[in-house]
């Protein structure tokens, strides 16, 4: 059997962005995926021709000179993607109580619309807003230093980032802003990676910040346009995508990995491994305790993991542009106390109650406006739960009538908070599924079923998380438990990891972006589509309408 250079377990974006880097370097590359498609969180799927993007919402610093624009420039894919401008008015809808407070794209507009909302708080409100942008930066600008005087200056140039580096985003706010509702406004994102301010590092909350300040973005094809274009890419570099492919363990000899075995007891040799899967599931599960130190074992059982979701796929029969909605997201909050509210999700049973304390709602129909069949509206509506609380239903076999029945619970409760958002909406459902944490487990292979890697504490974050380099030679990590999470997180984490193995910077791998151009439209103003836009919108709604004329005249006349 042929021997690879460099086997890629898990087909994340970073295990595709790390394969393309190696790939395009020479090396004969392989990555192996369990899931019947590619993509970890960055997949999509279908249910009755609507499709669904379980992981990925929105993304930041898209605009042409920043980062995420650059790295899919330097990845060479660019030219193969399509990015739709979410609402630059209002990339965030703010429901919080009685409430509702939009967050325009760019820190000067959202200073700006706040003071008009809060005017006692205008001083503040530009402080806090100010040393968000400058920690954010500064925490940007680290992995960027790598000579002995940029090593001397680091101090000085991340002051700001050194100063509130041990405090929590309570902490901080608390320092600065006085009104509650304002301070929800400004923490609401804390829900980008699964933790209350009490428990946030501050400096997180201010890349996260950073990340979206110029506004959210939303990839044609949904997450699967990114894998597309990567997968692509990779076909083009000679490098394979085997999917259905579960590995079963590492190899390690002497201490060093040499491939991977396979469910059916196939051996597949490589010179470098890639684990793409997250610490628990690498090491606990394919590399074994019996190879690892003392030190990596402690690490690992005092490892906590991200929150898990609850997710509800729902397709609407229904205009909801005359509801108020547009591209932007949704925060639905029943009050502005997110430290209560992340304890109730944590604590409860989620199918206990009427309604959710909390929950995101993402519309990828007006997002992605070639994705609207000129009738359907399809939605992500996401809770946030602790795993612990869903212990009593894991236990449970899919298909038995227990579980059934707690998710049709689960199901009318995130209806009852849908309805609030869209008066009416239960009156014109067409399809309404749910995905668990259980879900998460057997689609994505995490532990727990989390959904941001490992939890994004103090302990856990910076110096304290998983390294790229592993204690076994020749296996390396990357994903969301090590560099960053997130899309573009994770992306740039693999290609840290192919620049280990290639003894070179990231930098020096994503150089090349001439000849390649990403393309954005605004997902609020079809006059700036192109006319291929235009005509494949019109082309799916042709061919839906067709389709549901030939469905209503079978049901008119049904064969038999």
């Amino acid at each position: 059997m042929k021997e690879f250079d460099v086997i890629v377990i898990g087909s994340g974006a970073g295990g595709l962005a790390a394969a393309l880097c190696l790939a395009k370097a020479g090396q004969s590359v392989l990555v192996l995926e369990q899931h019947y498609v590619p993509g970890g969180w960055c997949h999509s799927f279908h249910l009755k021709g609507q499709r669904f993007s379980p992981g990925v919402h929105y993304i930041g610093l898209v605009n042409a000179g920043d980062s995420t624009n650059d790295l899919y420039r330097g990845l060479g894919i660019a030219n193969e993607l399509v990015f739709f401008r979410m609402n630059k008015k209002a990339y965030e809808h703010c429901y919080i109580g009685e409430h509702k407070i939009d967050m325009p794209a760019g820190f000067d507009n959202l200073a700006d619309s706040l003071i008009k909302r809060f005017p006692k708080e205008q001083r503040n409100i530009r402080k806090y807003l100010g040393l968000i942008d400058k920690v954010g930066k500064e925490i940007q600008l680290i992995p960027k230093m790598r000579t002995f005087w940029d090593h001397l200056l680091i101090p000085i140039r991340t002051r700001n980032m050194g100063k509130y580096s041990l405090f929590s985003l309570k902490r901080v706010i608390d320092w600065h802003i006085k009104d509650p509702l304002l301070k929800s406004v400004l923490n609401i994102q804390c829900g980008d990676y699964g933790l209350p301010p009490f428990k946030a590092s501050f400096p997180v909350h201010c890349v996260l910040m950073n990340h979206y300040a110029e506004g959210g973005f939303y990839p044609m094809g949904g997450g699967a346009g990114i894998v597309k274009a990567m997968t692509n890419a990779l076909k083009k570099n000679n490098a394979e995508v085997r999917i259905k492919q579960e590995v079963k363990r590492i190899v390690i000899e002497n201490k060093k990995a040499i491939g991977v075995e396979m469910a059916d007891g196939t051996v597949i040799k490589a010179k470098h491994i890639i684990s793409n899967a997250d610490p628990a599931k690498t090491y606990l599960n394919m590399v074994g305790k019996e190879n690892l130190s003392a030190g990596l074992l402690k690490k690992l059982s005092k490892t906590k993991y991200s929150v898990t979701s609850l997710i509800l796929f729902l397709t609407l029969d229904l205009d909801v542009t005359q509801a108020g909605l547009d591209s932007g997201n949704i925060w639905s909050l029943r009050n502005e106390d997110i430290d209560d509210i992340y304890h109730d999700l944590s604590k409860k049973d989620p199918s206990e109650g009427t309604e959710f304390p909390a929950v995101f709602i993402s519309c990828t129909t007006l997002k992605d406006p070639v994705s609207f069949n000129g009738r359907y509206h399809s939605f992500e509506v996401v809770t946030f739960i602790e795993f612990d609380s869903f212990k009593s239903y894991d236990a449970l076999d899919y298909h038995s009538p227990l579980y059934e029945e707690n998710k049709n619970k689960i199901i009318a409760k995130f209806l009852n908070n849908v309805e609030k958002v869209i008066p009416g909406a239960k009156q014109h459902i067409v399809q309404a599924e749910l995905g668990t944490p259980k879900t998460n487990e057997y689609f994505v292979q995490t532990t727990e079923g989390n959904v941001y890697g490992t939890e994004k504490s103090f302990t856990q974050i910076g110096p304290f998380a998983f390294k790229i380099e592993s204690e076994i030679k020749n296996l390396y990590l990357c994903g969301a438990s090590t560099l960053a999470h997130g899309v573009t997180g994770a992306s740039y984490s693999g290609i840290e990891t192919a620049a280990k193995i290639l003894n070179t910077t990231s930098e020096e791998l994503l150089k090349n972006k001439d000849n390649q151009e990403l393309r954005i439209y605004d997902a609020e103003d079809s006059t700036e589509w192109p006319l291929w836009v235009s005509q494949k919108i019109e082309g799916r709604k042709k061919r839906f309408k067709d389709l549901k004329e030939e469905i209503d005249e079978d049901e008119v006349n049904p064969i038999g």
